[in-house]
């Protein structure tokens, strides 16, 4: 569920940037279970990692509890204090725990190196970091802004991912090895988007109020795309890696180059889900 700046729940500001409701259903955690199950016959050395993270517990709620608190925990905050706060945010709101579902799916779908649902759960700090992000936002919409903020600050020293509390961000979002993902307060990201490292949703100065980019919904963001300014980049449209976008980008469009101008429209029906970083359509008048 997503929130606005003064806790109340809503959609996003941009009519297209509707979020989707994923039914949690039962099957998700089933093969998770099962998948860990014949991981640890296969693998003894990890078969009490398994068991304390996946197969000792009941539901994806719990074992996803259990495993942010291990990954966060700390000497300031011990790892069951953490857990209280997580499993408070996910028994308040069930949409998050839909909202993790449907992000591990979106993993498994998209990432050619994934073989199941227990790689991105126990090892994925891109998957970890939003779901750390999911709890945080869930705080500071209640105005427990400070703990919000800690934990947006571990997040970023254990994954190396700097989330904003306040930013708002859709379910099925798929985000790549996740190391330097900066994405700012008024930030909004809608459903089934993908994301690599590198990618900063940031502002362009030191102005307050809403100044952060809004994307829409099956968007691609290349490796070190920078998106700055409250701009809107449209439904599945791509950002090319390494691109900087200053400017507003229409739907099913390809925007590239520094500073990033539109190479490309249409682009394919669903970037996001494909996963197609490649600009063969465009044609380029020089060559380096």
């Amino acid at each position: 569920m997503l929130y606005g700046p003064r806790g109340e729940r809503e959609i996003p500001v941009a009519k297209h940037l509707e979020v989707v409701t994923h039914d949690a259903t039962p099957p998700v955690w089933a093969a998770l279970r099962n998948q860990a199950e014949h991981a640890a016959k296969a693998e003894p050395a990890l078969a009490s990692l398994l068991n304390a993270v996946i197969l000792s517990h009941d539901n994806l709620a719990d074992a996803l509890t259990f495993q942010l608190a291990r990954k966060l925990g700390d000497q300031e905050m011990r790892a069951m204090t953490a857990r209280e706060f997580a499993a408070e945010a996910f028994d308040s709101d069930p949409s998050l725990v839909a909202a993790a579902e449907a992000d591990l799916m979106a993993v498994f779908e998209r990432d050619p190196a994934t073989k199941g649902y227990v790689q991105p759960f126990l090892f994925f700090k891109g998957f970890l970091a939003l779901q750390t992000h999911r709890v945080s936002h869930w705080l500071w919409s209640q105005g427990r802004e400070t703990l919000a903020f800690y934990l947006q600050s571990r997040a970023s020293e254990v994954f190396q991912v700097d989330i904003n509390p306040a930013a708002r961000i859709g379910q099925g979002v798929f985000i790549d090895h996740g190391t330097g993902i900066v994405i700012g307060e008024t930030a909004v990201v809608g459903d089934d988007v993908s994301m690599l490292h590198g990618v900063t949703l940031g502002g362009t100065g030191a102005e307050r109020g809403d100044r952060h980019p809004k994307i829409g919904k099956g968007v691609l963001l290349g490796a070190g795309a920078k998106v700055l300014g409250n701009i809107m980049i449209g439904d599945y449209a791509k950002i090319a890696s390494g691109s900087v976008v200053l400017k507003p980008v229409p739907p099913h469009c390809t925007a590239a180059g520094v500073p990033a101008r539109i190479v490309n429209c249409p682009t394919c029906d669903e970037p996001a889900r494909t996963m197609d970083h490649t600009l063969a359509d465009v044609v380029y008048d020089y060559v380096i």
